[in-house]
């Protein structure tokens, strides 16, 4: 799996409260209405479809039913943002085949069980409708009145018999005790419609998104959980097949011709000692290069210095023995015991890291390179620059597919900038 997506820095803020307020009271407002117009069309369309089944004309009405329910889902999905601060995700409906006659492409979305459950929710969605509505509008109602009521309370016929809430609390009659009182009330609803008219628009929106979006954010959930096993087997696999060549083409052969050399030694003993000293001499400079090889590919699997001392110190070691000049960017507060990673994500961002500097010191004719590795929120930035020609890519059969393996295997995403010419900048976010 190559298909990355670099993520944009820019966080969405929280609108203000009084925005906010009038978004959610526009929000339930403007439900009551959408709610009466579906039931009205899905209703009247399901019971004529039905009705007429038997005749084969109620097979075309009950589909364009379902369409019409799909539409005014759209309608309700294209709302939801704006209350609940996610995206929008719109499902994947049924298409027809290709090919497909008019008679089968009538019988798609009575296939497909999300355009039933937009036919439920706009039948279902009246009931909560009605409920918020209510609510929301009489908060309003009670919030304008009540606070304003000292404006026109001149203005209201109080005659000599009739008793207000003032008196009947034994505030006492006077105009005072009631527009006090009245006002106070008002202030209470004014202070809690914010939450009240809130709790409506999150009630009406909750309801909304289970029926519409749930399905669809679980196929998703499922797709890049498949996606990110699929690229954990992957990069799996292909740091199995690099350890077994490289242990093939240096540990194996040196392993090889030490043995020789030890048998060559034996038998050099009895007839030759100097050239049997000397064919030991060779031995042990093998042992010693095969003892360096080994702690080489080592370091690839998982550095005893990083899982000591976590990953400033581990990307230390490994930017000096860079080939080129690198500057480390790190922050200091991964290395400490509170501020230390999960070990998943110190030896994804190691291996990212590694490969990404051996891919600069092979391919990329650079001068200096960057490694960048800072905390934000719950995510973990890394970012490895160079001024070299440019020109990297995710294309399969290339270096950086192994890393995208890696980054998307522990749920983060990967973004290669690399122009033709240069400089190359490979982004990885990694969840925390």
């Amino acid at each position: 799996m190559t298909a990355v997506a670099a993520t944009s820095d820019q966080q969405t803020l929280a609108p203000s409260i009084p925005r906010q307020l009038f978004v959610d009271s526009g929000y339930v407002l403007l439900g009551l209405p959408l709610a009466v117009a579906s039931f009205i069309v899905l209703v009247v369309g399901l019971a004529v479809g039905v009705g007429l089944v038997v005749t084969v004309i109620g097979l075309p009405i009950i589909s364009g039913t379902l369409y019409a329910a799909r539409g005014l889902a759209d309608i309700e999905r294209l709302r939801l943002p704006a209350v609940l601060h996610q995206p929008r995700i719109r499902p994947h409906y049924r298409l027809p085949e290709a090919g497909a006659n008019a008679w089968r492409r009538i019988f798609v979305p009575m296939r497909d069980a999300q355009s039933w459950l937009d036919l439920a929710h706009g039948v279902l969605r009246l009931i909560v409708a009605v409920i918020t509505f209510v609510v929301a509008l009489a908060w309003w109602a009670a919030a304008v009145t009540g606070s304003l009521y000292w404006a026109y309370d001149w203005a209201l016929p109080h005659g000599q018999d009739d008793s207000d809430l003032a008196q009947l609390l034994g505030l006492g009659d006077s105009t005072t005790a009631r527009i006090g009182l009245t006002t106070a009330i008002g202030v209470f609803f004014l202070i809690t419609l914010p939450i009240v008219v809130r709790g409506c628009a999150l009630l009406q929106a909750s309801f909304a998104r289970a029926m519409l979006t749930g399905v669809a954010e679980m196929r998703d959930r499922i797709t890049v959980l498949e996606e990110q096993k699929r690229a954990a087997v992957s990069a799996e696999a292909s740091a199995l097949r690099r350890l077994e060549r490289d242990i093939h083409d240096g540990p194996q052969q040196r392993l090889v011709r030490l043995a020789m050399d030890l048998s060559r030694a034996r038998q050099q003993l009895a007839t030759d000692p100097e050239a049997a000293g000397r064919t030991l001499d060779e031995a042990v400079t093998q042992t010693r290069d095969t003892l360096t090889e080994l702690r080489a590919l080592s370091r690839g699997i998982a550095p005893p210095i990083l899982v000591d001392r976590g990953l400033p110190s581990a990307l230390a070691a490994l930017a000096g023995r860079g080939l080129i000049p690198i500057e480390l960017q790190v922050d200091p507060q991964l290395g400490t015991p509170g501020g230390r990673l999960d070990p998943a994500v110190e030896n994804t961002a190691y291996f990212m890291v590694a490969e990404a500097l051996t891919n600069v010191a092979k391919h990329s004719q650079a001068t200096e390179a960057v490694v960048a590795v800072t905390r934000q929120g719950t995510r973990l930035l890394v970012r490895v620059g160079d001024d070299g020609q440019g020109g990297a890519h995710l294309a399969k059969g290339h270096g950086l597919v192994g890393i995208a393996d890696r980054v998307l295997a522990a749920g983060g995403e990967l973004a290669v900038v690399s122009p033709a010419g240069g400089p190359t900048e490979i982004r990885a976010e990694l969840p925390l």
